[in-house]
């Protein structure tokens, strides 16, 4: 059986040129924030992941059916709807930061925020923390 290969890996593109196109202008202010948010919580500096993820931080993971890679820690993207914001390890671990957050959706590990006026940024700021914390801390199977 082939080696899954990962299409998410860290690449050498700027994160300010990636985020000097994002549109509309508010949206792109607070795709600032977010990496501010995300470089001063994690102490790690932000790199591109693939063409549209800025992550920080990575860990390697393996699943048990063998399969296994490496990804950031802790990440977000800002996409047309909403931004993604990556809190590896899900947000049900932290079931009293998200009832405090503000208004958001949520994926399987994304957490989408239309703009960042909707949530407390501290809160924002906590749930990040704890999830980078968490994820850079697991031992994996």
């Amino acid at each position: 059986m082939a080696k899954y290969e990962l299409k998410t890996k860290i690449t050498d593109a700027s994160v300010t040129e990636f985020l000097d196109k994002v549109e509309p202008e508010q949206k792109r202010l607070d795709a600032y924030e977010i990496l501010d948010i995300m470089k001063e919580v994690t102490g790690e500096e932000p790199k591109m992941w693939g063409p549209s993820i800025i992550g920080f931080g990575q860990y390697h993971y393996v699943y048990e059916s063998g399969q296994e890679g490496d990804m950031c820690a802790t990440g977000f993207s800002p996409r047309k709807a909403k931004h993604s914001l990556y809190i590896m390890g899900g947000t049900t671990k932290f079931p009293d930061l998200m009832d405090k957050l503000g208004k958001y959706k949520l994926g399987k590990s994304c957490l989408y925020v239309n703009k960042l006026a909707d949530v407390d940024k501290e809160i924002l700021r906590e749930l990040i923390k704890s999830g980078y914390e968490y994820i850079t801390n697991k031992t994996w199977p």
